[in-house]
């Protein structure tokens, strides 16, 4: 199945994507988070409900895509360096001698006001940062809460998948010392979306991820590309730490992103992000102007 989170009639509702419709569920579900923690039962019942060919239906045309999951447990999850040829373009383009991938995953965060939907503008401001880049991920959503999680049962913690676009200020990123909570948590800067793809709906491997900007494509690469497979980032990830049902993982993003190009690529103001996953659909997005910089008395140099 997969499921969007939809304004429908000035309602925040939930449905299952059906082709060129949605089938709406009960309106005590508005974000697909209520359905996750709801349980199988749940998800049973709605399998029957589309089984019956019941229920009310919506034009897919007439609604308006909402980020599937808005209310989280905690910061988005991410993960760095998880494709072998983009920690290899990082380390060239710093002119760092070359190393070997890191032994565990490389794991970081960012905030939840940095989310938006699937086709809503990405607030840009350069008086923030001169470096604003895109990057193309899967995202993995929990749904069964865990610590500790063995490898081999880390499936069972998985709801299902859906897409983000990791939009990055690299300079904010050195001003803060390298790390990448900064330069990562800017408000209105990350789509996820379209829909949540339950687990069962796709051979996730076998998903290719792209990035276009304006047209042109910069990233492509499938999901087993991946240095650390997403079971092993959900057993090192739950490693003495709760993973609880609705949270969102990152996976990380493949090579091509635009600091690394030479000369480099960086968005502007009405530049037009597209990122695709096989099968699971894509995200449309266009940096727009907004005042993200306000009162501030910062100076950044």
């Amino acid at each position: 199945m997969k499921f969007v989170s939809i304004e429908y009639r000035k309602q925040e509702r939930v449905g299952v994507l059906r082709g060129e419709h949605v089938c709406l569920l009960s309106e005590r579900y508005n974000d697909v988070r209520d359905v996750i923690e709801a349980g199988e039962s749940v998800l049973a019942g709605v399998q029957r409900l589309l089984e019956a060919g019941n229920g009310e239906r919506a034009a897919l045309k007439d609604l308006k895509l909402l980020a599937p999951i808005r209310r989280f447990n905690r910061d988005i999850l991410c993960t760095g360096w998880n494709y072998l040829d983009h920690f290899a373009e990082g380390q060239a383009k710093r002119g760092e001698p070359t190393k070997e991938m890191p032994k565990a995953p490389t794991f970081f965060t960012r905030g939840p006001d940095t989310v938006i939907g699937p086709q809503d503008p990405i607030a840009f401001d350069a008086r923030l940062s001169e470096q604003w880049d895109y990057e193309a991920e899967l995202a993995v959503v929990i749904g069964k809460t865990g610590r500790s999680i063995p490898e081999h049962e880390a499936d069972n913690h998985i709801f299902g998948y859906c897409l983000a676009n990791d939009v990055s200020q690299r300079d904010l990123q050195k001003r803060h010392g390298g790390q990448w909570l900064k330069g990562k948590s800017i408000d209105g800067t990350m789509p996820i979306g379209p829909c949540i793809v339950t687990k069962d709906e796709i051979d996730v491997a076998d998903v290719r991820l792209e990035c276009e900007l304006n047209g042109t494509l910069l990233q492509s690469a499938t999901i087993s590309q991946m240095a650390f497979p997403i079971k092993k980032l959900i057993a090192e990830l739950s490693l003495g730490m709760t993973l609880r049902a609705g949270d969102i993982v990152l996976t990380g993003t493949p090579s091509g992103v635009g600091f690394a190009r030479t000369p480099p690529i960086f968005l502007a103001d009405g530049d037009e992000v597209v990122v695709k996953g096989s099968g699971i659909g894509e995200l449309r997005n266009r940096l727009v102007r907004t005042d993200l910089f306000g009162k501030s008395d910062i100076v950044i140099e």
